[in-house]
């Protein structure tokens, strides 16, 4: 029997990943530890019908044109922002994600970036490393309390709840802001909902976990900093271009806001400069969902979605899946 042809965007996954993909798929993988550039992917992809690509590649309808044969685009990440899902469905394309599998260890490190910006931890760490230690010193790397202070989420989807779960072991206030209420998260974390402008002007810390789109692009800058509270610790483990990063920098430098610590970037994997020189900013290289644990699943999740629409089936975590079965797909590039 011949196997379905599958492009993969990283050299490996995991090991049970791979030997399934091997197993079931012709794969041709990417060979550098670096993104695959456009013109690579455009080229490589033009004869496969299968793509497992990564939250850096951008897959837009250039991409999709240049691969007439292609029925699957399986992402391995949440967010599906580098996806244009329209023009995949328009060309009968099936794409999938892995949602919910991330959800623990992306509100784990959410939790652990707020405290370490609050307690100023890699600043002490490299303190102490540096061999500048000499004794308790009253005044040295003065943070925030969290305990009974109010915890603002932007975004109270299934990390947000999360989170506002840990906060609930803080004795913390919780304020969250959506699109929509969330009443299944307000039962399980006593959260509140709360106007834009409530979230602004009340959160101690306020925490984005919202995914990316036209409503929420550039919706934290100068103009939201300036009403939030002088000593405000602001998060984002959602989106990049959420916030705008020199407005963010100005803030931080006129004293609009305490302090802030970033897993996302607004032009990734470029960070804005002002912010590399500031001394209350805590800056991870995008590791939100980075546990052993987690990252295998995700791959073997993206894995067995991309295997079961080449076999015909119903992938488990698709956005489009339905519709493109409800419609004629178009045959080839619109005109």
């Amino acid at each position: 029997m011949v196997k379905p042809k599958v492009l993969v965007t990283w050299p490996y996954l995991f090991p049970e990943a791979d030997e399934l993909i091997r197993r079931d798929t012709e794969v041709t993988r990417h060979k550098e530890e670096r993104p695959i550039t456009r013109q690579e992917l455009i080229k490589i992809l033009a004869d496969k019908e299968g793509l497992l690509c990564m939250l850096f590649d951008r897959i837009d309808r250039e991409v999709m044109d240049a691969a007439p044969h292609l029925k699957v685009i399986s992402n391995l990440g949440v967010g599906l922002d580098n996806i244009d899902v329209n023009a995949a469905t328009s060309r009968g394309i099936v794409v999938t994600h892995t949602p919910d599998i991330l959800t623990e260890a992306t509100a784990d490190l959410g939790w652990a970036l707020l405290m370490a910006t609050a307690r100023l931890i890699p600043q002490a760490h490299n303190f102490t490393k540096g061999g500048r230690f000499v004794g308790l010193r009253y005044h040295l790397f003065l943070g925030k309390d969290l305990v009974g202070k109010t915890l603002g989420i932007y975004g109270m989807g299934r990390i947000g709840t999360a989170l506002a779960k840990r906060a609930k072991g803080f004795n913390m206030n919780i304020i969250y802001h959506n699109r929509h209420p969330n009443p299944q998260g307000e039962k399980v974390t006593d959260a509140k909902y709360a106007p834009f402008e409530e979230l602004l002007r009340e959160s101690d810390f306020l925490v984005i976990t919202a995914p990316l789109t036209p409503e929420t692009q550039g919706r934290f800058g100068l103009e939201e900093f300036r009403q939030m509270k002088r000593n405000a610790i602001l998060v984002n483990i959602g989106r990049g271009p959420i916030v705008k990063e020199k407005d963010l920098a100005q803030a931080l430098k006129e004293g609009l806001i305490w302090g802030a610590g970033l897993d996302v970037y607004e032009g990734e994997p470029e960070i804005e400069k002002g912010l590399l020189e500031l001394e209350r900013v805590v800056l991870l290289p995008h590791i939100g969902s980075a546990t052993m644990e987690t990252r295998s699943a995700m791959a073997l999740m993206a894995v067995q979605d991309l295997i079961r629409v080449l076999k015909g089936g119903q992938p488990l975590h698709s956005p489009n899946w339905k519709r493109v079965k409800e419609q004629k797909p178009e045959k080839g590039p619109p005109p």
